[in-house]
């Protein structure tokens, strides 16, 4: 009786029987099997190679099969196995071809979706834009609440054009009740910070807690994405969850950092918004843009209650006074100007023509007590001024490049600059000179300074954001997690926590978790 193998069902070559299911089976054969899985092909039991049992038997000469008897018999065979295996090659061209077609199909959909998707998505943004402008026609132009109702001026609203707006422009010293008030504020102020002496105060984060702050949060949907970039931010300081940014987009957003919701939308400006303001004590913000225009809005209404027009040229920084009535302009006019945001009306200003300014004007900002105030130029220079007398009474020299950030600390002792020379200069405004020079690293970009509420840090934004603590001036925080420059920075409540904008459109919080 011949042996048969249980895989091939041919006389095997080299038999070997498997224990496991006592079957005979061609010894390369089963070993391949073996390999593949470990069990026996037939009981799919478990079974290794030292297992298999070879038998013995005598050599099989298999009989030629009667179509390789003779040459015309082979010649026909090797004919039908190359037909074969040309109507096989035909059949996988033909699937292939199909697949391609399938395949082609199938992108071409895909790009359709993604065309579809992304008419969508800009009908969306467009209809959410407009949905945030629909207001009344009325509430445009309606006085915001607490504003002194400005003398009829039909171009000044919300939608003037910058041609068609007549600003009432009042260059006259300030009238006496303005100076008895800012004097009044400065000695309250004063007397404040001198009952404060240096106590710190209750609940303000340590350098320690600083030192571990990490990104809690970041927002990129505040402001459009074809047009990226936030500019400015402001916190309020009445209740430091809601911010204020402005955009490359010509808008600013009111943000409540606690809910995760925007407030308001602000638009109007023709240009971006490059400094804005969070009024302290009401629900107002300010903004200025390169359209040479400032605007004051009702966060309630989302609508803009005044357009100060005090500058022929980009409006460059603003500053608001202490007393939450006036706000401090500059612009690359040349011009300074001081104006009243309850009626839009100047009430001083500073000409180019002024031998005190022969450059344009960078940024601006108020010294704590509001009696004197700071402007930095494109030709390196900072120069002090005295409101009341509207006169430069100091310039500090130094910098190389345009004066990119300039900020008072809370004690009314300290300066901070900055420029494109990649450093932090800290001034000492009782002995009027520089005493401290911060070097960053070369190519660091400085795009803006904030000391903290009670002057105790100093942020820097720029190619990073960094967090000093003064006096000491060692630097606690590092963070980088922007994808662009910072272009602003500012402290919440007692430092609790830091947020930062940037050019990446995203709004970042850094603090502990809770």
């Amino acid at each position: 009786m011949a042996l048969c193998c249980a895989i091939s069902n041919e006389v095997p070559e080299q038999p070997v029987i498997s224990p496991v299911s006592g079957h005979v089976y061609e010894k390369r054969l089963i070993e391949k099997y073996i390999l593949e899985n470990g069990t026996d092909p037939i009981s799919n039991e478990k079974l290794s190679v030292d297992m298999l049992i070879p038998v013995k038997s005598s050599a099989i000469v298999k009989p030629r099969p009667p179509s390789a008897t003779s040459i015309p018999a082979i010649l026909k065979a090797l004919q039908d196995e190359w037909d074969a295996v040309m109507l096989h090659s035909f059949t996988l061209r033909q699937q292939l071809q199909t697949a391609r077609q399938e395949l082609s199909h199938a992108l071409y959909q895909h790009d359709a979706a993604c065309r579809v998707i992304a008419r969508l998505i800009k009908e969306v943004t467009a209809a959410r834009e407009a949905l945030a402008t629909l207001k009344p026609q009325a509430g445009l132009i309606a006085p915001i609440p607490g504003y002194n109702a400005p003398a009829p001026n039909p171009s000044i609203g919300a939608d003037a054009g910058p041609e068609s707006a007549t600003q009432p422009v009042e260059e006259a010293v300030m009238s006496d009740e303005v100076i008895k008030k800012l004097q009044d504020k400065a000695t309250l102020l004063t007397a404040e910070r001198k009952k404060r002496g240096k106590t710190v105060p209750e609940g303000l984060a340590t350098s320690d807690d600083i030192r571990n702050y990490r990104q809690l949060a970041s927002h990129t949907g505040l402001h459009s994405a074809s047009v990226p970039g936030i500019l400015s931010v402001d916190v309020c300081l009445r209740d430091t969850s809601r911010i204020v940014t402005g955009g490359n987009d010509k808008n600013a957003v009111v943000f409540n950092k606690d809910t995760e919701q925007v407030m308001a939308i602000l638009k109007g400006h023709s240009k971006k918004v490059t400094s804005v303001i969070y009024h302290p004590e009401e629900e107002l913000v300010i903004t200025a843009s390169p359209d040479n225009t400032i605007r004051v809005w009702g966060i309630t209404t989302a609508s803009c209650g005044q357009i100060i027009r005090a500058h022929d040229a980009p409006v460059t920084g603003i500053s608001l006074h202490a007393t939450g009535d006036y706000v401090l302009s500059c612009s690359t006019d040349m011009h300074w100007a001081f104006s009243d945001i309850r009626t839009g009306r100047i009430l001083t200003k500073i000409m180019g023509k002024s031998d005190q300014i022969t450059s344009a004007l960078t940024c601006a900002q108020f010294h704590p007590d509001g009696l004197i105030f700071g402007t930095g130029t494109d030709d390196s220079t900072i120069k002090i001024w005295d409101l009341k007398e509207r006169s430069n009474v100091a310039n500090f020299q130094g910098h190389q490049g345009p004066i990119s950030s300039i900020s008072f600390s809370e004690n009314g002792y300290y300066l901070a600059t900055s420029a494109e020379d990649s450093v932090v200069k800290l001034w000492d405004l009782r002995k009027l000179k520089n005493f401290k020079t911060i070097q960053l690293e070369d190519n660091y970009q400085v795009k803006g300074l904030c000391f903290d509420q009670s002057g105790t840090y100093l942020a820097v934004a720029g190619s990073d954001v960094r967090i000093y603590l003064c006096k000491q001036w060692s630097e606690l925080a590092v963070f980088n997690d922007h994808t662009a420059a910072a272009t602003g920075v500012r402290f919440g409540h007692n430092s609790s926590f830091v947020v930062s904008v940037s050019m990446d459109r995203s709004v970042k919080f850094f603090g502990t978790a809770d």
